[in-house]
């Protein structure tokens, strides 16, 4: 809506994700570092995310689909790629081959597909142990994948956020995959693979998490800074005397009297009912509990330590990744994926 200002907003730090890129590219080594900017940018805005990613330094991007690829050919640089993660359906030819931006070719039929059509410069997935999408690494593929223009040759890790000894199969599954077939360069880590040293980098890494602020892995708990601090304005000021229940289902009785804010903002927009006497909001460095549960359009926090929250007034909600996926039981990347449209972004 022309004009409108949202009573909700995302603070978004640019300031912190180019600085969280440049830890990333620093720990990937020799390799080159890109950028995972599916989901429109992990939520904050892929657009923007890739402008400030670009004039960083960053050349590699990387989406799901080509109805993400569209709105972002108009932003590539010369020399800067975006590769196209689920590979080209039938229906996506038309725009896959007059695009600038690469296939991720998965299937044999998406090869033949590419292959029969003139395709140009593709890139191509590799499965090693996720059985997600990708060729079978057991598969002899160089017959399959002969005179394809091929950029990068990539796989995925299953579980680069845990110490298991699948990260090490995968890893030398995809070694060999290296030494059978020819392509410009190869790429294995994303955030968690990149903090697990030189043996995961290879030629180019694709962090996503990392980049807006999640902890994928404890080395990076000290270098990596929050981009994203959602606000919410104050719709109503009230008192709940001891005694008095709030929210559906009365799933809070206050035992004593409490000072209320009730904001703008519920499970609809992302804050879900995980947080549901668990959340919290920040005024002044003072944590602000959610009392009851979390609806779909507004939530009640506790202000009687700060009471001077006054109508109209905007709180930052304790959105903390790493301890907000603890309380509400959601991944850091659902706490990402899942701010709604109803937020404006606002970047600093």
């Amino acid at each position: 809506m022309h004009g409108y200002t949202a009573p909700l907003r995302l603070r978004l730090d640019g300031d912190a994700l180019v600085s969280n890129w440049r830890w990333l590219a620093r720990e990937s080594g020799a390799a080159a570092c890109g950028a995972a900017i599916k989901a429109d940018g992990y939520g904050l805005g892929a657009a923007e995310v890739m402008r400030r990613l670009t004039r960083a330094g960053c050349r590699d991007f990387f989406v799901s689909n080509w109805g993400e690829a569209a709105g972002l050919e108009p932003l590539l640089e010369q020399g800067v790629s975006l590769s196209v993660l689920h590979g080209v359906r039938t229906e996506d030819m038309t725009q896959a081959l007059q695009s600038r931006a690469r296939p991720v070719l998965s299937t044999p039929e998406q090869v033949a597909r590419w292959r029969a059509a003139g395709g140009g410069a593709c890139d191509l997935m590799v499965d090693t142990g996720m059985n997600r999408l990708g060729l079978d690494w057991r598969d002899d593929l160089s017959a399959l994948v002969a005179e394809l223009d091929l950029v990068t040759l990539m796989s995925h890790l299953a579980s680069a956020d845990e110490d298991v000894t699948l990260n090490a199969v995968q890893c030398a599954r995809f070694r060999d995959i290296r030494q059978a077939i020819p392509a410009r360069r190869y790429s294995l880590a994303n955030s968690a693979g990149i903090c697990r040293g030189a043996d995961f980098h290879f030629d180019l890494t694709r962090p996503g998490l990392a980049l807006y602020g999640g902890i994928p892995h404890p080395a990076a708990a000290e270098r990596i800074l929050p981009v994203v601090s959602p606000q919410a304005q104050t719709l109503q000021r009230r008192r709940l005397f001891a005694g008095d229940s709030i929210g559906y289902n009365a799933t809070f009785t206050a035992e004593r009297d409490h000072e209320v804010a009730i904001l703008n903002l519920g499970y609809a927009d992302g804050y879900l009912r995980g947080f549901s006497g668990r959340g919290a909001a920040l005024v002044g460095g003072v944590r602000l509990p959610v009392l009851g549960r979390v609806s779909m359009d507004l939530v009640a926090i506790d202000v009687s330590a700060r009471r001077e929250v006054a109508e109209g007034d905007w709180v930052t909600i304790d959105y903390a990744l790493p301890a907000a996926a603890s309380l509400s039981g959601l991944s850091q990347y659902e706490l990402l994926t899942g701010l709604g449209a109803r937020f404006d972004r606002v970047w600093h």
